[in-house]
């Protein structure tokens, strides 16, 4: 399998690319090099080999979730420079 030069451009315009001439002969020969790695690739006996879900064997070391004393609601909007009854106002940052 390889890629044309039409199949390019298609591919360039689906990824909003500008490709001028040199960029367009340069990415051509890098995807057809991909494809011939990948049909490469396939002839590699696999049977009998696990599928990988990730590349590293680290456990996430995780802590188990603690509560913590939070404010009250009218103390925090007490002390807030500026609130309603419920919530804390925010200047605006989006026109």
């Amino acid at each position: 399998m390889s890629i044309d030069r039409l199949t390019l451009e298609k591919i360039a315009h689906l990824a909003r690319l500008e490709l001028n001439e040199a960029d367009a002969d340069k990415a051509l020969s890098d995807m057809n090099q991909m494809l011939l790695f990948v049909e490469k690739l396939k002839e590699v006996d696999t049977r009998g080999v696990e599928p990988l879900v990730t590349m590293s064997h680290e456990v996430n070391a995780l802590r188990s979730d603690e509560e913590y004393p939070h404010l009250e609601r009218a103390k925090a909007l007490a002390t807030a420079p500026d609130h309603d009854t419920q919530y804390f106002r925010v200047p605006k940052v989006l026109e």
